[in-house]
């Protein structure tokens, strides 16, 4: 287990986090502190902490930080790395258990080689297209392939929108080199697009075949990044849902890629590697900045 003022930095095909228990720090992870944290200039650097805590019902609870110091519901390789560090840091002895998850409660299955975790499987929960569940503002029923405006740029783009624990809107594209040029542009424009009350994750996705997409991601509080396994699951849902794959997909991004798959309810599984970066500890100057803001006992 971890002691005072440790931290596991890990990453999932370079979605990278920092896992901290709150328990044993001597700082509070306030928005300031978890800006602060992320940053990878004057702080560990990161794209997000998962932070553990107690759960009444499931083997742990996990909250997860965005590096602008929000809060998300759900994440698929926050997950995996959150899983493999309650595994090899001594939280739990199973290898099959239970999280919860502000998006939900999910199931971990642990693929062990050598007393270790490099590969894991979480059951995601259901996907739904329901604007209401999602939520998308100025749709009824499901939000799939509807036209979305986006004002400043005065262009229409065909969007799928579903929820897997948290809200996702993928576009398909059928040049992803163009994907890639317009993501900075885009995405900040989609992820804070009016008709988004939460805000939105955005994926450009390009189908390769039917069992292969290809995709980019700019994610929500974090910008682009290199994988995400909400976005993953959130694409080979909307996939399956308009027809253009089968369930059985393999994703594939710049940090490399995960198996995923959809059942005919749209069930979603999903299967990818974790690594661990770095055990380490907060000290110095950094620890000071932290404790000032937020000392545990304040």
């Amino acid at each position: 287990m971890l002691t005072q003022n440790q931290f596991v930095r890990s990453h999932g095909l370079g979605n990278d986090y920092i896992v901290m228990d709150p328990a044993s720090v001597s700082f509070k992870l306030t928005p300031q502190n978890i800006i602060r944290i992320c940053n990878r200039n004057t702080g560990v650097g990161s794209d997000g902490i998962l932070a553990l805590e107690k759960s009444a019902s499931s083997e742990a609870k996990l909250r997860i930080y965005n590096p602008d110091g929000s809060e998300a519901e759900k994440s698929g390789n926050g997950l995996r790395i959150f899983c493999k560090f309650l595994f090899e840091h001594g939280y739990t002895e199973k290898s099959f258990f239970e999280i919860e998850t502000a998006g939900g409660k999910v199931q971990a299955q642990l693929h062990l080689v050598l007393g270790k975790a490099p590969l894991v499987t979480v059951e995601m929960g259901k996907a739904t297209f329901d604007s209401a569940l999602i939520p998308v503002s100025g749709f009824t029923g499901e939000v799939v392939e509807k036209p979305l405006i986006i004002a400043s740029l005065n262009r229409e783009l065909k969007v799928t929108c579903v929820s897997v624990g948290n809200p996702h809107c993928v576009v398909f594209y059928d040049d992803i080199n163009l994907a890639e040029k317009e993501i900075h542009v885009l995405g900040t424009l989609l992820e804070n697009h009016p008709q988004f009350p939460n805000r939105s994750n955005v994926q450009f996705a390009k189908v390769e075949n039917d069992h292969e997409v290809t995709i980019r991601i700019w994610e929500r509080g974090a910008g682009y990044t290199l994988a995400s396994g909400s976005s993953s699951c959130a694409v080979a849902a909307a996939c399956v849902k308009t027809g253009r794959t089968n369930g059985d997909l393999t994703l594939r991004m710049p940090g490399g890629q995960l198996s995923l798959k959809v059942s005919p309810e749209f069930d979603l599984t999903m299967r990818g590697p974790v690594e661990e970066i770095a055990l380490g500890t907060v000290t110095g100057e950094l620890l000071q900045f932290l404790e000032k803001n937020a000392p545990v006992k304040a």
